[in-house]
């Protein structure tokens, strides 16, 4: 429960209301049903601490239990639920049966490229193969093309599977019915209401699909096409209990694409997350154990390991390199492939984040001179690397906690064009906005999800688009003000904080979107340590009025008014939000407070 001393800076519940707080946002603290709270805290014999993050979270006392040990069987859809998916596994086993040439043609994001290496895997055990076909970004841009197709065909494919793209590839699907070749969509994306004409569609965002599964990425749709194609094998007599493949062979792969694509880590998300990491953690998985070694990275993976250290580097090839290279290295069986992939696209990754860097300087600038009261920011410049645009944008998102769309314009392309990438905020539909904007004809293509999309756009129509999405995403942006604001599920004196509670909260886990990491508040503290380390971090520690003591770091905040206060230190009073860590140093297990955010505290 909230103190007087925090209730008398911060407000009352439910909202913590913060209107002034060193990084200029608002806290909440997350409603938690008292009762649930006791019921969830006593049943599950757990600390109160983690009873009530659940019950912020809306679980239930009956749901405790499946909460803390996620199962795939408690909430795997039925793949018969997926418009097409009946259709589609057919298809495919219509062509293995028949010896008929497929092909995968993926995206170049982890969400692609862990995909098409779930297909990829599966047609190998039945002794099949596939060719791989990722478009290059540069040359080919986002998705499918008649080109593209026209190319798979005149090298035998009979069948090809696109994944994490597709949906929304009219011209491109019309054109490969037109030279009769077969393709089987399998995508997320946003859809309109128009069905491009492909021999089946699986998305669970189309608009006559009623799975309810809108929040899975395209590795988990995959991951649930697999169990489709095990079905149909069986119904077939083609798989036996001899030769059915185990799903959990590659659920390690549709967890790094889930992960890597910031879906929701709930229902089913939540699930294939959990036990892929587990799988992962055996690092049997060749191309993922080479990206572990050459990234430093040990012991058991974790949501931080698969989308801030593995998926940057396969994303990596996407973005700066060679195109196929995450998903060749996540099909290879062969080592020293394996090896010198994952060494290419680790020095690839250094290289994007110094591209990245002066992209994020460049659109810094611009967005600091925008106007404040706008719903959408956006930059845009000549030259801009179109693989880093769309990091940028997430980094901008993140700072000034509004949807950013950054544009990369070449205008050496006949006619100029626009290629742009952007992230929204939670609440905010992005990509349902990009396709209104499309189909007000102001794009020449855009589409997404509601937490991100891409576009390209004519250069001299950049103006008349902001204008379009500013006025569209203000309700939006207003009505989601709550959702942004940070939320703590608890207040923790220092007394409190230890190694023992940490690995406790770390049950609720895995966390990602849709599953945040829990936040607490201390309040009323001093800062009696500080020192800049690194570029940017300042390593601390707090103590409350006891003199208890809390060791922490905050990131990337040194030139910031919160760096400013913690490394002015002095007899000053704060509310200090943020979450606990473990860490281990020479054997030595501690936990550490990474602090997001002061509030001045009233003496």
């Amino acid at each position: 429960m909230l103190d007087e001393a925090l209730t008398e800076n911060i407000g009352s519940p439910p909202l913590l209301g913060v209107s002034r707080s060193l990084c200029g946002k608002r806290w909440r603290l997350r409603a938690a049903d008292e009762t649930a709270v006791v019921t969830i805290a006593r049943q599950q014999g757990i600390p109160d601490a983690l009873a009530r993050v659940m019950a912020g979270r809306d679980i239930s006392a009956d749901a405790a239990a499946g909460f803390l040990t996620p199962r795939l069987r408690d909430s795997f859809p039925d793949p018969s639920d997926f418009a097409d998916m009946d259709k589609a596994a057919g298809l495919v086993w219509d062509a293995i049966e028949a010896d008929r040439p497929m092909a995968v043609f993926a995206d170049y994001d982890v969400d692609g490229a862990t995909s098409a290496a779930q297909l990829i895997r599966y047609f190998r055990h039945f002794g099949r193969s596939a060719e791989i076909y990722v478009p290059d970004r540069i040359e080919e841009g986002y998705g499918p093309s008649g080109a593209a197709f026209e190319t798979l065909q005149q090298r035998g494919a009979e069948l090809v599977i696109t994944v994490d793209c597709g949906a929304a590839a009219h011209a491109a699907l019309a054109h490969a019915a037109g030279i009769g070749l077969d393709v089987i969509v399998i995508d997320h994306h946003l859809m309109d209401d128009a069905m491009p004409p492909a021999a089946a569609l699986v998305n669970p965002n189309r608009p006559d699909d009623h799975s309810g599964c809108g929040h899975l990425a395209a590795a988990g749709v995959t991951f649930i096409f697999l169990a489709a194609l095990n079905r149909e094998g069986r119904r077939r007599g083609t798989i036996t209990a001899d030769n059915e493949p185990s799903l959990l062979d590659w659920i390690d792969l549709a967890a790094l694409g889930t992960i890597c694509d910031v879906v929701p880590l709930t229902g089913i998300n939540r699930a294939i997350t959990a036990q892929g990491l587990k799988a992962m953690s055996g690092w049997r998985h060749l191309g993922l154990r080479c990206l572990a070694e050459t990234s430093g990275v040990e012991g058991e993976a974790t949501t931080y390991h698969a989308g801030f250290l593995i998926g940057p580097r396969i994303n990596a090839g996407g973005r700066v390199g060679k195109s196929d290279l995450g998903a060749t290295l996540l099909t290879t069986q062969d080592e020293a492939l394996a090896r010198r992939i994952a060494g290419e696209l680790d020095a690839l990754n250094a290289e994007r984040r110094g591209i990245e860097a002066d992209v994020l300087d460049a659109a810094t600038a611009q967005l600091t001179a925008q106007a404040s009261d706008r719903a959408i920011l956006v930059a845009a410049g000549e030259g801009w690397h179109p693989g880093v645009i769309g990091v940028v944008a997430g980094r901008l998102k993140e700072r000034f906690d509004k949807p950013v769309i950054v544009i990369g314009i070449d205008r050496t392309a006949s006619p100029p064009i626009g290629k742009g990438s952007g992230r929204s905020v939670p609440g905010v539909n992005l990509g349902g906005a990009i396709a209104a904007a499309r189909e007000a004809g102001l794009l020449i293509s855009g589409g997404g999800h509601a937490m991100a999309g891409g576009l390209s756009v004519d250069p001299d129509r950049i103006t008349e688009l902001v204008a379009f999405l500013d006025a569209r995403l203000g309700p939006e942006l207003a009505a989601a003000a709550d959702d942004m604001a940070l939320k703590a599920d608890g207040v923790l004196t220092a007394s409190g904080i230890t190694t023992e509670l940490a690995h406790m909260l770390e049950r609720a886990g895995p966390f990602g979107q849709g599953n945040a990491e829990p936040r607490f508040v201390l309040p009323r503290m001093r800062v009696s340590f500080a020192k800049r380390v690194g570029t940017d971090h300042v390593r601390f520690t707090l103590s409350d009025l006891d003199g208890r003591r809390v060791d922490g770091i905050s990131f990337r905040c040194a030139d910031t008014p919160l760096g400013e206060a913690l490394l002015a230190a002095g007899p000053d009073l704060y509310h200090a939000f943020g979450r606990l860590k473990l860490d281990t140093w020479q054997g030595r297990e501690r936990v550490q407070l990474h602090l997001e955010d002061l509030a001045t505290a009233a003496e």
